[in-house]
């Protein structure tokens, strides 16, 4: 079962990497906060993470190095590599404000930029042959579940960067939102959800079903088989729900199959503790 700060992080990345228009360059994007304190957590602190575009604030509170560059640069904690100690057991708090009409992109530079200069950050990036999933179409003849639907034209609403609260998250195009037990998409690709599902997963998820349109889903499983690599056989006394993995073969028609692919891994080379400030 996902712990309470991995349920957050999930949220986190569902809701800045909505997009993977990210620059892959680890600093130079010209961007930067006005204002951004740093400090080290209180022990009994709860972990929160807030993005609030157009404003351009970001408020962390209790999260390592570790996850926030996981979080800023949209990739796994399995895909970082090296470091020093503390870099996944000290937490920080970060109160930072650019001002101004920021988009989720553009906060998610400006991160980059802050752990660049704040912690010294420095890293390369490697492609290594890991274990990953192929998510494929789970039947030879292509037909899909019945709660994979096809988008209708007009059944959801396009985002208004100007004014993002207006509508109903969920009544958003593109919208989702995946827990440990769950997941709902509006009008989206399939292709979409591989970032979170190799985070909930913890392996990289490769799309690899072929279809290109955009898809509703709201489906349920039970979290206590998420993690498992392999669908679990269950005897007729057994009361849990179904796993993510049989909820997707029988609902959406899609399977994850064990291969081995090229994986990026971010490899650390430098960080630094902050000053307190």
């Amino acid at each position: 079962m996902l712990t309470a700060t991995s349920r957050l992080f999930l949220t986190a990345i569902c809701l800045l990497a909505s997009s993977r228009s990210i620059v892959q360059a680890q600093t130079g994007t010209g961007r930067a906060f006005e204002v951004a304190s740093i400090k080290p957590s209180a022990p009994d602190a709860r972990a929160t993470l807030s993005a609030m575009p157009p404003g351009g604030r970001l408020e962390i509170v209790n999260m390592t190095l570790k996850e926030m560059i996981a979080t800023a640069y949209s990739v796994q904690p399995f895909q970082i590599s090296g470091g020093p100690g503390w870099l996944d057991s000290v937490h920080y708090d970060i109160s930072a404000k650019a001002g101004g009409q920021r988009t989720r992109e553009d906060v998610l530079l400006m991160w980059q930029a802050l752990l660049a200069d704040r912690f010294q950050l420095a890293f390369r990036r490697e492609r290594r042959q890991l274990p990953v999933l192929a998510l494929v179409l789970a039947r030879k003849d292509g037909k899909l579940g019945p709660r994979l639907t096809p988008s209708r034209e007009g059944a959801c609403t396009q985002p208004d960067p100007a004014n993002p609260f207006a509508v109903d998250t969920m009544r958003l195009c593109g919208a989702f939102s995946l827990g440990p037990d769950g997941l709902t998409l509006v009008s989206a690709p399939i292709g979409s959800l591989t970032p979170r599902l190799s985070r909930l997963l913890g392996r990289t998820v490769i799309d690899k079903t072929g279809l290109t349109r955009n898809f509703d889903i709201d489906i349920e499983w039970s979290p206590d088989e998420m993690l498992a690599m392999q669908p679990v056989t269950r005897g007729p006394a057994d009361d849990v729900g179904p796993s993510i993995f049989t909820v997707f073969r029988r609902d959406l028609g899609l399977d994850f199959k064990a291969e081995r692919g090229p994986v990026e891994i971010l490899v650390i080379q430098r960080a630094e503790k902050p000053s307190d400030n």
